[in-house]
């Protein structure tokens, strides 16, 4: 039995494709500002036609589209658990208590690095910065907001410490993968990646300083009247911290994401049941379907605090299904390839790997959107050239960090970008002040041209021959 052969794509042919993809999807979401979804739609629209015209069966089309989606069908899952437990947080009051703690232990005018190092460290311990977004990050973030800082701002703090956090963590799935994809240690590639991400975290705090201190006293009679609203309606006790302490349980147990949420969300229901004895089941469940509708008349802590629930979360799968059908497109096409792989074999300097590096995986978050991806496929196209070129593994894994796994919180139509939207801010307002995520590929590529921090072959090299001429003895 004959099998039709792929049509053979030229790397002028895929550069364009790629670019129409990207002017598509940039010029829906940025130029217009239109939800992601039907620019991603339709840009998965013109590739698909693309291939039929080139001759790709139907069922390569089928095949590709399926292949994208199962690389995201734990985080999808995720997301919607993430849902669900933000409103049973909220109706727990374990966020509204972070919020009222908050308020007394945080400097008013060191908020935005208080903040900073707050979820630096909470990422650090869970591991995850969806995680920190999601839980401690809505509370800093009402915080912010009742302060009547700049909601963008607070985001970017917010969400750079995450990240920080999540880059020094042996729990987070993006170092373990990476570490993986190189062959490396895992402990060893988060103490390389230092290079990058301390110098980024750094002169992140320094930046969240300077833009988020005033000498002016800021008032209080609007976090007073905050305070007093969430006390008169939300079970503000030590009780109500159970569920985050839960987390830092299973993280030390490391327990993975999906067991420590479901059992999350079962705790913090239990919670409420206690706290509201006289509430329904059926009112239960709703809250963990629909989301956590705040009644308390104040319409700043009203809008805070409504939100959540499995239904919030549909918005955000339904982009990530399609944009990871797009990406599995792309990659089963050979689109992808044809630019990185050559472009991988004609590297003759270690700035000029890691610059190519860290574009690549740029470029694979904006047109594939996915950030696992973002590591696998430089990884794998690049692995080669970086030991030609002397750069061991642990090089490699430090460019895949800075230019795949941070930037994918930034791409409007990326899984992180997606979901970070759930603090309330589009992803194009806070990109701006994302700065650990900004500083990162800058970092890196300046260690790749002055060679500080870069992780050479030499001496395994050198042991390595030295083993092979003992043995041929």
């Amino acid at each position: 039995m004959n099998k039709t052969k792929a049509p053979q794509i030229s790397t002028l042919e895929a550069v364009i494709v790629l670019l129409v993809v990207l002017g598509i999807m940039s010029a829906g979401v940025i130029g217009w500002g239109l939800s992601p979804q039907v620019p991603v739609l339709l840009a998965m629209g013109v590739v698909t036609a693309w291939a039929m015209l080139r001759g790709f069966p139907w069922s390569a089309v089928n095949a590709g589209i399926k292949e994208g989606i199962d690389k995201g069908i734990v985080p999808i899952f995720i997301f919607i658990l993430i849902g669900a437990m933000i409103s049973t947080w909220i109706a727990a009051g374990t966020i509204p208590t972070l919020m009222v703690i908050g308020f007394k232990i945080i400097n008013i005018q060191w908020f935005l690095p208080s903040v900073f190092i707050v979820c630096t460290l909470v990422g650090a311990a869970v591991g995850s910065a969806f995680t920190v977004t999601s839980t401690v990050g809505i509370a800093f973030f009402g915080m912010g907001v009742t302060m009547n800082l700049n909601p963008a701002l607070v985001a970017g703090a917010i969400i750079s410490g995450g990240i920080f956090g999540d880059k020094l963590s042996p729990l987070s799935e993006t170092n373990n993968l990476a570490s993986a994809v190189v062959d490396t240690d895992l402990f060893t590639h988060i103490k390389h990646i230092l290079w990058s991400t301390l110098p980024a975290g750094l002169i992140s705090l320094g930046l969240f300083a300077m833009l988020g201190h005033s000498n002016t006293e800021t008032s209080l009679a609007k976090i007073n009247q905050t305070v007093a609203v969430l006390n008169g309606h939300f079970s503000i006790s030590a009780l109500a911290l159970l569920p985050i302490v839960l987390v830092f349980i299973c993280a030390g147990f490391k327990m993975p994401a999906i067991p420590t949420m479901l059992l999350n969300i079962f705790i913090s229901a239990g919670l409420i049941l206690f706290e509201q004895p006289e509430l329904s089941l059926a009112k239960l469940t709703a809250i963990i379907n629909t989301g956590f509708v705040s009644k308390t008349g104040n319409t700043s802590v009203d809008t805070l605090l409504s939100r959540g629930g499995i239904v919030s979360m549909m918005s955000m799968v339904a982009l990530i299904v399609v944009t990871l059908s797009l990406g599995g497109l792309l990659v089963k096409f050979g689109l992808i390839n044809q630019i990185m792989t050559p472009v991988a074999k004609h590297l003759n300097s270690d700035g000029k790997l890691v610059l190519a590096g860290v574009l690549t995986c740029i470029g694979v978050n904006v047109f594939v959107g996915e950030q696992f991806l973002s590591i696998i496929l430089p990884g794998r196209a690049f692995r080669q050239a970086f030991n030609d070129g002397g750069l061991s593994g642990n090089a490699l894994g430090r460019v895949l960090e800075d230019g795949g796994t941070v930037i994918n919180y930034l791409v409007p139509w990326g899984v992180g970008g997606v979901f970070l939207t759930t603090l309330g801010v589009p992803t194009v307002q806070y990109l701006p002040f994302v700065f650990f995520s900004l500083l990162c590929p800058v970092i890196s590529v300046i260690s790749g041209f002055t060679g500080v921090g870069m992780a050479h072959l030499n001496q395994r090299t050198a042991v390595k021959t030295k083993h092979v001429t003992a043995t041929e003895v």
